[in-house]
């Protein structure tokens, strides 16, 4: 994992008022809670006292007690009570667990995957996306590295083999560029599919950007978006469970209808076309290997590779600037 970013792990509803989530996430095992005034809270779910999972506690106000010997955590991952001493005696320092930072902004739960800091970096999400967009969500398990994960949505020369009987229906299996558009922590990409015409692809330097409506957008560390159009859009959430699982949160917004009672049918028509292109990408991209990706890892890449080499060197570069230290 990168360091040093806010990462997307959790769909928003996932937390609710009242319950304690217990879930592994990069490779942690973590606890989620809203306090009283509904903020996401994320601990350690690990009891500093002798490993019980905090989870399986009940909520004490803004606190949580652990189902064990009952010590009491705040926000902060402080004990503020040890029971079998009495609630009046001062707990020592050593007893706390990791809090993590976290936030509840576009309907996913993002914790701060880094070091603490007084103040921290806005979450960057896709600006194309405002409050009258509603949507469906699937979350799926898949038994690879998120990185592989993401890496498969940046792929289009899949498209017309592996979602031949979907998306990619007419076998358009050249790829003209695609050219790639890059900022500071994303990057855009404009594929051009067109069947077989016995002309050779053109190369992305070749590429002007494409004058239309529909791109593809990825934002570090971990969200990914295919804008159809300006009121049909699908996003990606790929949250690290560890280094060999992940969960990916694939979400389609849309705009057309508004009308409450046919929005609602719309998300609801068009939820399983999504689950299915996502069905049949995660049975190829569990057969891969290695399950995880480096900047040079011996495979032999083509041109229309390039919003892929364009992600490895990415994180290359921001793995290099943000090295984790060491535990």
């Amino acid at each position: 994992m990168i360091w040093n970013m806010w990462y997307a792990v959790l769909d928003s509803r996932e937390v609710k008022k009242g319950k304690l989530v217990g879930t592994t996430r990069m490779g942690e095992k973590l606890l989620f809670f809203r306090g009283r005034d509904e903020h996401v809270i994320c601990l350690s779910d690990i009891c500093a006292h002798r490993g019980a999972s905090l989870c399986h506690g009940k909520l004490v106000g803004d606190e949580v007690a652990c189902p064990f010997h009952g010590l009491q955590y705040d926000r902060t991952g402080r004990c503020t009570v040890i029971p079998s001493r009495g609630a009046s005696v001062p707990v020592p320092d050593n007893f706390k667990v990791r809090s993590y930072p976290a936030q509840d902004q576009h309907g996913f739960i993002w914790i701060w995957w880094g070091e603490p800091r007084e103040t921290y970096p806005e979450i960057h999400f896709f600006d194309n996306i405002d409050g009258k967009f509603s949507y469906s969500t699937h979350a799926c398990p898949w038994n690879m590295h998120y990185s592989r994960c993401i890496e498969n949505q940046l792929d289009t020369p899949h498209v017309p083999f592996v979602h031949y009987d979907s998306i990619g229906r007419g076998h358009k299996t050249i790829i003209d560029g695609p050219y790639v558009e890059a900022g500071n922590d994303e990057f855009k990409f404009y594929p051009v599919m067109r069947a077989e015409d016995g002309t050779s692809s053109k190369l992305p330097n070749e590429m002007e950007k494409p004058d239309k409506e529909s791109y593809l957008h990825f934002i570090f560390p971990n969200v990914w978006e295919n804008n159809i159009m300006g009121k049909l859009k699908v996003i990606a959430v790929f949250a690290p469970v560890d280094e060999e699982h992940s969960i990916v949160y694939l979400r389609g917004y849309q705009k057309i209808a508004t009308i409450p009672g046919l929005r609602w049918l719309f998300n609801m028509i068009s939820l399983p076309l999504n689950k299915k292109i996502l069905h049949q990408d995660k049975a190829v991209v569990e057969t891969q290997l290695p399950i995880k990706t480096e900047l040079r890892m011996g495979e032999n890449l083509f041109p229309a590779d390039s919003p892929i080499i364009a992600y490895r060197r990415m994180r290359h570069e921001f793995q290099q600037r943000n090295p984790r230290p060491p535990r």
